[in-house]
């Protein structure tokens, strides 16, 4: 499903208006009649008691016409106005006009005290005060209301977006309503779907409200949540060296995890034939855990990680292999980091690079610019920072603007980990990844990922669709390893080892609501 951001959800309200002639009215009784709906089915109606906070702009619009909707269907509903009603235009003042001709309290509100009483005594409290336009902190008369509706426990619904989370960014500012239930129109808005604005929606439903489908899905429209990619089948036929056959160049002393994981979690994904190069002295204790890995002796620094003597005979190993993974737990030994700099210049296969890889490459990027073939980038939020010169607060408030700028600059498929991780491509398209849970921030998470993504190319996606579909079934498999075992406490092992079941679920189409939940369409 694509994802808009708010100044493309303004041009898709002006082109329907101005070029499909379909008047404001219509488009806002549109959003009112689904979210009636909604409330329909969650609440019921008729004979029950409805609060709703309207602003003054277009989102308050459509808490008029929902108060109207709701008195048509024998429901008790009490409008309360955060301001001078003589400031509503266009359809919201039609609406303003119809409403004050029905018997329905209309109370323009001085004090978040008076509404109190009601709020306590209503089945629903519908949130219509911001919209996506909110650019600026929440305070004053807002502020006290937001405070009164999160404090209420009453079920609440917020149209468009909760009020006090930023459309472009999920950002909250200052406050924001803790909703039960969101009905977005048009399309999800970027702050629908990124944390934490999106914690705030509670379930999420989307409502077409009339635009066309050249208009919701326009390849123009670089943003879209990650669904579901297709793998090839798997031959009977098949073979170890067919279903991918990859060179992990990763581990250093104290850093056993990390290489472990990444190449056995390669294998529990699908993939056939991990080669393993790790400094020599960590081959026999590595062996002990993963047997099923072909080990390739490397040798060492004085600090015990991978000298940059080896290079040659590395470059010999990848030019045999599918697909390269380097640095998980290279270190950061200053031989080894430029080991990796001059073996990402030079190999010719696509690249992933993680971990230490990263800090390393992030030394000299011009070298991920000149690359020929594929390159796959993992970084968490501190890794993207040193990738872009760019601070972590200004990377978290502009996730996807940064990591568009990212790949564009860096050439590469960059995931950017994190709660609802970020996959983008150098052509500017992002997908918004709804698989994935908080228990996954464990050492060695991002090791497994590794495995994972290495393992779709392996069984035959490109390099685009395999970075997809392994941040997928990472996720997915974090989402098992919950169910089965709960949040706090799960490791990268349990991730790793439910990575077989969700590629299972993946292939049978199996994977219910309970871990792939995106936004439902009414």
């Amino acid at each position: 499903m694509k994802i808009a951001s708010v100044e493309e959800m303004r041009f898709m309200d002006r082109y329907c208006i101005e070029n499909l002639v379909i008047a404001e009215e219509i488009l806002m009784e549109n959003a009112a009649l689904a979210s009636v709906a909604l409330m329909q089915h969650k609440v019921g109606i008729d004979g029950r008691k409805f609060v709703i906070f309207c602003g003054m702009g277009n989102n308050g619009g459509d808490g008029l016409a929902v108060a109207r909707l709701i008195h048509s269907c024998g429901g008790l509903v009490k409008v309360f106005l955060l301001g001078d009603k003589e400031k509503f235009k266009g359809a919201a003042r039609t609406n303003m006009a119809i409403l004050e001709k029905l018997p329905v309290e209309i109370c323009a509100l001085q004090s978040a005290a008076q509404a109190k009483k009601d709020v306590a005594h209503c089945d629903l409290i519908i949130d219509a005060i911001f919209g996506t336009g909110l650019d600026r902190p929440v305070t004053g008369l807002a502020a006290e209301v937001i405070s009164l509706i999160n404090k209420s426990k009453k079920k609440v619904l917020s149209l468009d977006i909760p009020s006090g989370v930023n459309g472009d960014t999920g950002e909250i500012l200052g406050a924001a309503v803790k909703a039960d239930y969101t009905v977005t129109f048009g399309l999800p808005k970027i702050g629908n779907m990124l944390y934490p604005g999106h914690e705030q929606c509670g379930a999420l439903f989307v409502a077409h409200i009339s635009f066309p489908p050249s208009l919701t899905q326009s390849a123009s429209l670089k943003i879209a949540t990650n669904d579901h990619v297709p793998l090839p089948r798997r031959s009977v036929q098949a073979h170890k060296g067919s279903v991918g056959d990859v060179l992990f160049i990763a581990g250093a002393a104290s850093y056993y995890g990390a290489p472990y994981f990444a190449a056995m979690s390669f294998m529990k994904s699908g993939g056939g034939y991990a080669r393993l190069a790790a400094p020599k002295s960590m081959i026999s204790k590595l062996a002990v855990k993963g047997r099923e890995i072909v080990y390739l002796p490397q040798e060492e620094t004085a600090a015990k990680s991978i000298a940059l003597s080896n290079k040659n005979n590395l470059l010999a190993a990848a030019a045999k292999v599918d697909m390269v993974v380097i640095g998980p737990g290279l270190s950061l030994d200053e031989e080894t980091t430029q080991l990796v700099r001059e073996l990402a210049a030079e190999i010719k296969k696509p690249l992933l690079i993680d971990g230490d890889g990263l800090t390393a490459i992030a030394e000299d990027i011009g070298i991920l610019q000149k690359r020929k073939a594929p390159t796959i980038l993992t970084p968490h939020l501190g890794e993207m920072a040193r990738l872009t010169g760019k601070s972590l607060a200004e990377i978290d408030k502009n996730k996807i603007v940064v990591l568009q700028e990212a790949t564009r600059n860096l050439n590469s498929i960059i995931v950017l980990k994190g709660a609802h991780s970020l996959i983008g491509y150098p052509d500017g398209n992002v997908f918004v990844n709804l698989t994935g849970n908080a228990g996954m921030a464990t050492a060695g998470s991002g090791d497994v990922l590794t495995g994972c993504i290495a393992a779709m190319y392996g069984l035959g996606l490109k390099p685009n669709g395999a970075t997809r579909k392994g941040v997928f079934l990472h996720g997915l498999a974090g989402d098992l390893a919950v169910d089965k075992k709960g949040m706090d406490g799960i490791t990268a092992k349990d991730i790793m080892e439910f990575l077989p079941l969700a590629l299972k679920k993946d292939r049978e189409g199996d994977v219910d609501s309970n871990y792939y939940a995106p936004p439902v369409i009414l």
